[in-house]
């Protein structure tokens, strides 16, 4: 007898024509694999390995496995592996060429089948990058979609808090095992990411360290779970570039942002957009290609944000902010109260931590 990780794990190392395999053990199995293979030998042979595979298959030692399987076994924060033949691997995941075999999950494997945006960006960003990287996050996660990125330094972190910030959906895709989250300064950010009910992906096994040559990899799988990828600033020698190209390959849209021509970060999204990308200036230019995914979103999220609305403070004022800073006088003049008024209400909001102080008047901190 043996578990149905085990199983899938050491197909996984049969070398040449895995994915086949992969394919008939879901022709095999409709509802799924068994959580315990009870006669693992007439499956290998239904499955028809070769002597090689088979002798692939059983090499290697139940010791070099241990690990793993007490990793998925542990509790808090749940962990998942999803196979190519499992029902619930993602579809779009699926489609394109060589697809990850085996999905390690952390936090809420479902968000995977959520309509998906790809957001990334360059480690090196400009203030200009930050702001419209936060401000299209957070209002394409307010309006239902799932902003997928690579927990990387830069504008991947940014996109990812943008999404947190609103109480949105976020999945990030790793370049390492889960067991060893890179880079370390984005721990906290995983962290939250999980308990604010996102999830953490990664084909790689839970202890693999992070290597240059796995992003790319990585990246394939960012653009493929997603409706589309939309490149916020880059250079023309930026990783986002290589996503973009995974995205293209794979039909999928690609949107960029134009900035200043002055400004190298931007040189690669110029680019983008010079061969075919959708240029993009405001969100609802990348929510009107996905409508007939969002809608049905959206109408079971209305009762919930109604909900969320009521219990924030001053929603009148805090309405009228957003990701871009806001002098006092304007609100005031928004809302129709005194200057002196609305500076109360706005103290008592920065405790609440829903806004806070900038230059050039207030944002929205988060939303509860």
């Amino acid at each position: 007898m043996m578990s149905k990780y085990e199983f899938l794990l050491r197909i996984s190392m049969v070398g040449y024509g895995k994915q086949n395999i992969f394919e008939k053990i879901g022709q095999l199995f409709a509802n799924g694999l068994p959580s315990s293979i009870q006669n693992v030998s007439c499956l290998l042979n239904k499955l028809g390995l070769s002597d090689v595979q088979l002798v692939r298959f059983y090499e290697t030692s139940y010791l070099h496995l241990e690990p793993i399987l007490q990793w998925l076994e542990s509790p808090h924060p749940q962990k998942y592996l999803i196979a190519y033949c499992d029902n619930d691997y993602p579809l779009l995941l699926k489609q394109i060429c060589s697809p990850p075999l085996l999905l390690f999950v952390l936090g809420n494997r479902q968000l995977l089948h959520s309509p998906q945006l790809a957001m990334v960006g360059s480690r090196e960003f400009s203030e200009y990058g930050a702001q419209w990287g936060r401000y299209f996050a957070s209002e394409l996660a307010i309006n239902g979609l799932t902003i997928t990125s690579g927990l990387a330094l830069g504008l991947d972190a940014i996109c990812h808090r943008g999404a947190l910030e609103v109480s949105g959906h976020t999945i990030a895709v790793l370049g390492s095992g889960l067991a060893k989250i890179a880079p370390r300064s984005n721990l906290n950010l995983a962290n939250d990411i999980l308990e604010q009910g996102g999830a953490i992906v990664s084909e790689f096994f839970p202890f693999e360290k992070a290597r240059s040559v796995y992003f790319p990899r990585r990246n394939r799988i960012i653009s493929g779970l997603s409706l589309g990828t939309f490149v916020v600033e880059a250079s023309e020698k930026s990783g986002s570039l290589i996503t973009a190209r995974y995205a293209l390959e794979q039909n999928r849209d690609v949107f960029a942002l134009p900035g200043d021509i002055n400004n190298e970060n931007c040189s690669g999204t110029h680019y983008l957009i010079k061969q075919g990308a959708y240029l993009v200036s405001k969100p609802v230019d990348i929510l009107e290609h996905y409508y007939s995914y969002l809608s049905v979103v959206n109408s079971s999220c209305n009762q919930l944000k109604e909900e969320q609305n009521n219990s924030i403070l001053y929603p009148e004022i805090f309405a009228v902010i957003h990701h871009q800073p806001i002098p006092i006088d304007i609100i005031a003049q928004q809302v129709n109260m005194s200057i002196s008024e609305v500076s109360v209400k706005l103290l008592d909001m920065e405790l609440e931590g829903l806004v806070k102080t900038v230059t050039g008047g207030y944002i929205r901190n988060r939303v509860i």
